[in-house]
């Protein structure tokens, strides 16, 4: 099985080519530049450089989020439509859990990261299983940050808690404040989604089949203009 798997969700574009033994091919950058522009280049190039014609490919692997609404939207419209014209299964992979897998053997609490403004995040907690799997321990959701370390405390008792994620350096005063020295940081190099997680984790569903049509994104909120618009339906003030 060949899966070429993608992460446009955050900041981060991460493209890759993995197969049940091996990584072949894997691209992955920290810019702050136009996704929809750079994707398909950078999957086009890693077909070449692995020579894969799409018709070898078994499936494809996507983030669905949470993340930047355009970036999902970028990623998972990009699946959806190259699974259709190829006919393959396509699923969606959490982007939160992409980070977590970046923490796989690490014995104690795995908490991936995202600023959701406000002071909000999105974020789950995780523990390994092993070395090639995780365990949800709290599922995914969008948090004041200030409600969701007291309740890390109390899930973790004595343990440790690692903190993952591209934007955890904008919330680790507060981390530092509540739990001391029971919250851990991840070097750079671990705070990054890679796509070649996706692959792997998508490859453990793919078999099951995948429909491009029934992809959809994980918010895990609505956009700040889809909400105002609700509100306003709701008070009547919006005309169907």
């Amino acid at each position: 099985m060949r899966v070429l798997a993608i992460d446009t969700s955050n900041l981060v574009l991460s493209v890759a080519v993995v197969e049940e033994e091996r990584v072949l091919a894997e691209t992955t950058t920290n810019q702050q530049k136009n996704h929809s522009v750079r994707m398909m280049d950078a999957i086009s190039e890693l077909l070449d450089a692995t020579n894969t014609s799409p018709e070898e490919l078994s499936g494809i692997g996507v983030a669905i989020g949470p993340g930047s609404y355009t970036g999902v939207r970028i990623g998972v419209a990009s699946a959806k439509s190259i699974a259709w014209s190829l006919n393959l299964p396509v699923v969606g992979v959490s982007s939160l859990q992409a980070v977590a897998m970046n923490a796989l053997g690490f014995a104690d609490l795995i908490v991936p990261l995202f600023d959701a403004r406000r002071g909000q995040v999105y974020t789950g907690c995780y523990t390994s299983r092993g070395l090639d799997s995780l365990d949800v321990l709290e599922k995914e959701r969008i948090i004041l940050l200030q409600e969701w370390l007291p309740l890390l405390r109390d899930r973790a008792g004595g343990r440790s808690i690692l903190f993952l994620g591209e934007d955890v350096r904008m919330h680790r005063q507060t981390i530092e404040q509540v739990l001391g020295e029971q919250a851990l940081f991840a070097s750079p190099a671990f705070n990054h989604p890679r796509a070649a997680h996706i692959g792997y984790l998508a490859m453990q569903r793919l078999q099951e089949g995948g429909d491009a049509h029934a992809l959809v994104p994980e918010y895990l909120q609505l956009a700040e203009a889809e909400a105002k618009w609700l509100a306003q339906k709701q008070e009547g003030s919006v005309k169907e």
